[in-house]
């Protein structure tokens, strides 16, 4: 698979919930492998690097503080993390920024259902987090299957549906004013 015949699939199932003045986008999907080839993805520094969008200092597999830097063409931002939760190849936690991010791991039949629960502080952002997180599984799914296609970060992802995915996802969770966040009015 090339870039070039790039398919972004069907949405993933998702749910928003709101807890005191935060917003958690519960986002499901299942994988073709093994909780743990997913554990593998989610943790290896090398792995995460191609296809997240960001890369790391260390293993997330473990408890403890890490960074991890954002990657956006030329820019580079970095970001401290810390791992509150590693239970392999089940539950992986920690805090990204002001962001808290809980994955899920259940062995199925056909491999693995992976529940992400992204917590954010403002609504708004809340499809936008779901279609670059779709885009990131959609690269992981290939990187799985033992066909890297490479990430697609930061502002590249429009290239790839993100304006689509992002739309749709607005659309099935009800969440208006959601849009490419360069691309948004900001406050005066």
């Amino acid at each position: 698979m090339t870039r070039a015949k790039f398919e972004t699939g069907p949405l993933a199932r998702v749910d928003c919930e709101a807890s005191d003045d935060r917003w958690t986008l519960v986002f499901i999907r299942d994988l073709r492998h093994p909780p743990e080839r997913v554990w593998a993805a989610l943790t290896e520094p090398v792995q995460l690097g191609q296809w997240s969008p960001f890369t790391t200092d260390r293993d997330l597999g473990r408890i403890g503080d890490a960074t991890l830097t954002m990657i956006d063409g030329d820019n580079a931002e970095e970001m401290p993390v810390s791992v509150s939760r590693a239970e392999p190849p089940a539950l992986l936690e920690y805090t990204w920024g002001t962001d808290l991010l809980r994955w899920e791991l259940e062995a199925i039949e056909s491999g693995t259902r992976l529940t992400l629960r992204h917590t954010v502080k403002d609504k708004e952002f809340v499809p936008m987090v779901a279609a670059g997180w779709h885009l990131c599984l959609v690269v992981a799914e290939h990187l799985l299957d033992g066909q890297p296609i490479g990430p697609i970060r930061g502002a590249d992802a429009r290239n790839y549906g993100w304006d689509e995915l992002n739309d749709a996802y607005a659309d099935r969770l009800g969440i208006e004013g959601a849009g490419w966040p360069h691309d948004r009015a900001q406050p005066d």
